[in-house]
């Protein structure tokens, strides 16, 4: 069997225990004290499906195989699972039009992200870990191995968990429909689009580069057109106006609290802004150019350039 294939089933299967889990307590959640539990507490029920099937059972694998790869995958399908948890458990109340646009634009976005993901490793399963699991491998050496739970999987749950709970939220509190929640649904479809038509326009420029480096030519240093014109990261930007607009659902609801899930994220990928433009500087073919391309280019927000004078060379010094 070609790895290909064994990923793709390992990750087909490595969800079932949740999933029968779960459709066993939609079956039987009044005919014991435990589904009854889990009936009450649907927070604390899906915790608990996710550290012992994510957390637990994930690392496991990603300890036989030396590779944290099947996360990056499943961060574009959990917070599906989630949306149609919430919307599926016994006790949740809700406005019918409300969920309905919720799911549909959580499977858009999972759609989106799904498809980018794919393209880019060329479709392949488990081709490769997140470069800066890799990374925090080579800083841990032999430790990596219990870290690994922590860093990867742990920190995941609260972080997978606390940005989606504008969907539990959603399906928690019945009011009726209002101007807000087409607010904050078109805020979401806008942050999609962006990330949409960003990475698409990344996927182009790498394989246009790909193309080059076998033919011997000289690489493009720079993607400096699209949305990358306005922005230097603009499929974060889109990525943090999908959340935010999510995160709007749950304050018109009445839970302003839910906007530290939105920030979290923000944070983080402020955190990735930086580790990845550091990578940028270190390639020696584009450093030079990319150092300018900060100094006139938005970071997240697309804005209109900034005049910067270059010295010339010859003068420098």
């Amino acid at each position: 069997m070609g790895r290909n294939l064994k990923n793709a089933l390992i990750a087909l299967v490595a969800p079932l225990p949740s999933i029968l889990l779960y459709t066993s307590f939609l079956r039987h959640h009044h005919q014991s004290p435990i589904w009854s539990w889990c009936h009450h507490h649907p927070l604390l029920l899906v915790n608990a499906l996710f550290f012992l099937n994510v957390n637990v059972l994930f690392w496991l694998i990603s300890l036989i195989q030396s590779s944290n790869w099947m996360i990056d995958v499943y961060w574009t399908v959990i917070p599906v699972m989630l949306v149609h948890y919430f919307e599926s458990h016994p006790s949740s109340e809700f406005n019918s039009r409300r969920s309905k646009l919720v799911v549909a634009l959580t499977w858009i976005w999972a759609v989106r992200l799904t498809h980018s993901y794919f393209r880019r490793e060329k479709w392949q399963w488990g081709k490769r870990e997140d470069w800066r699991f890799t990374d925090l491998a080579r800083q841990y050496g032999k430790n990596w191995w219990w870290v690994s739970f922590f860093a990867v999987y742990l920190v995941q749950q609260v972080f997978l968990i606390g940005v989606c709970l504008p969907l539990y939220i959603v399906h928690s509190v019945n009011k009726p429909w209002n101007i807000w929640d087409a607010v904050a649904g078109a805020v979401c479809l806008t942050g999609i689009i962006i990330a949409y038509f960003s990475d698409t326009q990344l996927h182009t420029f790498v394989t246009r580069n790909e193309k080059l480096k076998e033919t011997g030519k000289p690489l493009v240093p720079n993607l400096d057109a699209g949305l990358w014109y306005y922005s230097r990261h603009p499929n974060y930007f889109g990525e943090q106006v999908w959340w935010w607009g999510l995160a709007i659902f749950g304050w018109n609801l009445g839970c302003g609290w839910v906007w530290v899930g939105a920030l979290v994220n923000t944070l983080c990928l402020g955190y990735v802004t930086i580790l990845v433009e550091r990578k940028m500087v270190k390639l020696e073919y584009r450093a030079e150019e990319y150092k300018m391309y900060q100094k006139r280019t938005s970071v997240w927000v697309p804005w209109f350039k900034s005049s910067v004078l270059q010295v010339p060379k010859e003068k420098a010094g």
